[in-house]
């Protein structure tokens, strides 16, 4: 074979061989990049707001790819979702999560949003009481009560107001019809707390024999406090009332006398030795 086209074969070989790895290097990291992609998952979202207490309708649902992780708790299927009560308000667009919503078969409306062992408690108010309309689902309140004590002798003291609870979920809030004294109708606000057994009895008292007020606070202040309570002769004067006395008990053990006292809210022990003890 003549030399001359033996070395134009070998360098065609040559470029040949150059161009199929090329072609192949590109190719691969062509599809390792599409490999490293993260994939598209669809996963159900609201169609339109839905408000809380509201049971999920097949309308209500939609479904949207997300790239990538999916939120915490999504849902994907639709039979996973239909027919379940909405724990708080979704917006339209937004997926639908686990966490947002009630147990299958437990329904729908406010009583689906109530936690176990806790309970609603509906305080009526007016605007002025249910701080001018802003208590809205999810917000944190104090309750106060304003009235006369019971066993109150010196009627010039005035009504005093005491903080009853404090750090309490609001559950709803909106109007009511209820029939005035002459039978007519008419809308009173009402607000339903979150509230444990105990305190839905004192709130169940205080409606009746108290007036309530709500206050607000905010969200991330967990504190409890501790305040006095104050009383109408303390608007007037710049002296604190100084706590009386509540109760003393004495208690005797070999010869030493030991007297606790409250005071107000403050409880102190103070301890006496006898005359025969100290003879």
């Amino acid at each position: 074979m003549n030399r001359r086209l033996l070395t134009i074969l070998l360098i065609a070989f040559a470029i040949a061989l150059g161009c199929s790895y090329v072609v192949y290097r590109m190719v691969g990291n062509r599809i390792m990049a599409a490999a490293a992609q993260p994939r598209a998952t669809n996963v159900l979202v609201a169609a339109n707001d839905v408000k809380l207490g509201s049971i999920l309708k097949s309308s209500d649902l939609t479904t949207t790819q997300i790239v990538g992780a999916l939120p915490k708790g999504a849902v994907v299927k639709p039979e996973n979702a239909v027919g379940r009560g909405v724990l708080s308000d979704i917006y339209q667009g937004e997926p639908i999560l686990e966490s947002r919503l009630a147990a299958p078969g437990s329904g729908g409306g406010l009583a689906a949003t109530i936690r176990s062992g806790m309970r609603a408690c509906a305080v009526k108010v007016d605007e002025v009481v249910g701080v001018a309309g802003f208590v809205t689902p999810g917000m944190r309140v104090d309750v106060l009560i304003s009235g006369n004590p019971p066993g109150t002798t010196n009627v010039n003291e005035g009504p005093k107001v005491k903080t009853l609870l404090q750090n309490i979920e609001v559950l709803s809030a909106g109007t009511d019809i209820q029939k005035d004294n002459e039978g007519k109708p008419q809308q009173v606000q009402v607000v339903n707390l979150l509230v444990s057994p105990e305190q839905a009895e004192l709130l169940s008292l205080a409606s009746n024999e108290t007036k309530i007020q709500l206050v607000l606070r905010n969200p991330l202040d967990t504190e409890v406090t501790h305040p006095p309570g104050s009383e109408m002769t303390s608007l007037f004067t710049d002296i604190k009332p100084v706590p009386k006395v509540r109760s003393a008990a004495v208690h005797r053990a070999s010869g030493v006398y030991t007297i606790e006292v409250l005071n107000g809210g403050k409880r102190t022990e103070e301890k006496f030795v006898s005359g025969e003890e100290r003879q």
